[in-house]
């Protein structure tokens, strides 16, 4: 039989309805973030990107008699003389190029790795830099060349996976508001951060860089990263919340048990 204290302590195990409902409120607002952000990422930063690779590769060297506002759209070569070099691999990588001679640009240059040209850079050295709608994408000495962190690049598979990430994350925040919205008879679990959240966040984050990664490495089109991510994380979620929901079903049997078989205190 169950005790009076032994029904008090149970209702006080459940938060209070209205909290539970203010909770889900709000993990459906904040969802709307990451649901931006993925709108943004495949709806104007992945066509961007696609288009302004494009746009440079197709690219043609600039005619020697085009006016100089109208070599936007074209490769145009630009004498430098190195100031300094910088290699530093220690914590936070910088690989920065010190130019000047120009006649319109002298500053500093990134590079995403130290080779094959930057590390053989010494003070004085005479390099050619290819200049793209006012970005320096290209430096060249002799026949070594290397391209700077400004130049387009054919990666829209990780900023794919990145919109990938932020809808999944949108999707998931929506799931569990809507479940703290519905009364129910157990309590919220097993919809709660430690025992689905946590462990599905981290999965879908896993999923989708090595998705985005796999799909850069293998040059596939960054369509086919959100096209295997989203069917592999909702299969990964519907296991998830099957497992969970059974051990959290055993766990509420077996409480109920051990409270009807409790003996009742004498008065």
């Amino acid at each position: 039989m169950v005790t009076t204290e032994s029904s008090t302590a149970l209702i006080a195990e459940e938060p209070p309805r209205s909290r539970a409902r203010l909770a889900g409120a709000a993990l459906i607002v904040l969802s709307l973030l990451p649901a931006l952000l993925c709108v943004a990422a495949f709806a104007v930063q992945v066509p961007y990107d696609t288009e302004r690779y494009r746009d440079y590769t197709a690219a043609v060297p600039c005619p020697a008699d085009l006016p100089v506002r109208a070599r936007q759209n074209c490769l145009r070569t630009v004498p430098f003389t190195v100031e300094k070099a910088q290699v530093d691999e220690r914590k936070r990588p910088s690989y920065v190029a010190t130019l000047s001679g120009a006649p319109f640009w002298n500053g500093t240059l990134d590079f995403g790795d130290p080779g094959p040209l930057l590390e053989q850079l010494r003070p004085g050295d005479q390099v050619t830099g290819t200049v793209w709608r006012g970005d320096i994408t290209a430096l060249a000495k002799d026949s070594v060349r290397q391209d700077s962190a400004d130049a387009p690049r054919d990666e829209a598979q990780m900023m794919a996976g990145l919109g990938t990430l932020a809808g999944l994350v949108a999707a998931l925040g929506l799931w569990f508001g809507a479940v703290r919205l519905t009364p129910r008879p157990r309590g919220h679990e097993p919809y709660t951060w430690r025992s689905l959240g946590k462990p599905l966040l981290i999965t879908i984050s896993v999923l989708c860089a090595a998705v985005a990664f796999g799909a850069l490495l293998l040059g596939i089109p960054w369509w086919v990263v959100p096209t295997v991510a989203v069917p592999l994380a909702a299969f990964t979620a519907w296991q998830f919340d099957r497992y969970r929901r059974q051990q959290s079903a055993a766990a509420g049997d077996a409480r109920h048990s051990t409270l009807a078989t409790e003996p009742t205190r004498p008065s």
